[in-house]
């Protein structure tokens, strides 16, 4: 096998160069075409010929459009004999179909690992998925990291933790705000919510000791916000001196960072560049930190074989 070969699609060619540049390699070109029919044409730029190649492209919003793009550079990469085909994919957006939680429901990220696989997927790097069983979805093998020590680093770095708990916005979370909380030498809490659709979530009580504390909430991505604001509304009826706002993956779909923002408590709101937010989107209370230096490494550690789980041990 050769050197890596990386492209990147359409969906976030910012996050691809830098992952490009901490690995010291060259972004390989891409050309999309769209015909008069609107389907699309996919032409990868550089030779792959058994070639160690990577295609960074995160599912986000227009996810079919970059769907659809992603599938068609994986079969364009099989056609052309790369010796092996690794999907870079920080946010897979379908990882919330997950499971039948109704009668004659699709199950969406299955049908999407099984697609990318069927398209020339040999091996998948992710970024924490929304739900663990996810990764059992896909018969190919799957690195699947997560940005807790980046975060985390974030907040030793420059936030005053003496009077702190991590709370995280659901019993569903609970697990990865503990491992957080554990790396800042933190307590947790946990809100005890119910779903009823996409935009309407109750939090009937928060388990844990929160009044009066500088509250950092943990969650794996932020989309309308439903949760997060309703979990505001909560710590304020505890009193709660301050709060923060932490996740991966940052979509603030449907005006979501602007709402966040606007309460008064929220004294600053942290993701990753998972997912791309246009400057004119972001707020002042907005820090986005990078993820392209780990995806880097995972990079390089899959090309030459070496372990990637080490990068899941505590700093």
């Amino acid at each position: 096998m050769r050197e890596i070969t990386l492209f990147s699609g359409s969906a976030h060619p910012e996050l691809a160069a830098a992952i490009a540049h901490h690995l010291e390699v060259p972004l390989a070109p891409t050309r999309v075409t769209r015909f008069t029919n609107d389907c699309i044409e996919v032409q990868l730029q550089a030779n792959c010929r058994e070639r160690d190649v990577f295609i960074v492209q995160p599912l986000v919003p227009p996810v079919q459009e970059n769907l659809v793009e992603l599938l068609l550079m994986l079969d364009a990469a099989r056609g052309a004999s790369a010796a092996r085909i690794t999907v870079v994919m920080p946010h897979f957006a379908y990882a919330r179909s997950d499971k039948k939680d109704a009668p004659r429901i699709s199950i969406g990220a299955r049908l999407i690992a099984d697609l990318l696989v069927t398209a020339g997927a040999g091996r998948v790097l992710a970024m924490t998925l929304h739900s663990p069983q996810v990764h059992g979805f896909f018969s190919v093998p799957v690195d699947h990291l997560h940005a807790l020590h980046e975060l985390a680093a974030h907040f030793r770095g420059g936030v005053d933790l003496s009077n702190s708990v991590v709370v995280s916005p659901d019993l569903g979370n609970a697990k990865e705000a503990s491992k957080f909380a554990r790396s800042l030498g933190l307590p947790v809490a946990a809100a005890a919510k119910q779903r009823f659709s996409d935009d309407k979530v109750v939090i009937s009580s928060v388990i844990g000791d929160v009044r009066g504390r500088d509250v950092i909430v943990l969650d794996d991505e932020i989309a309308r916000g439903s949760t997060i604001l309703e979990l505001l509304d909560k710590l304020s009826e505890l009193d709660v001196a301050s709060v923060r706002v932490a996740c991966t993956h940052g979509l603030f779909t449907d005006g979501a960072l602007a709402r966040i923002s606007a309460r008064d408590e929220v004294s600053e709101i942290v993701c990753t560049n998972t997912v791309p937010i246009p400057e004119q989107s972001r707020s002042s209370k907005l820090t986005v930190l990078s993820v392209a230096a780990p995806l880097a490494e995972a990079v390089r550690r899959i090309h030459n074989g070496e372990s990637v789980s080490v990068l899941f041990e505590d700093h």
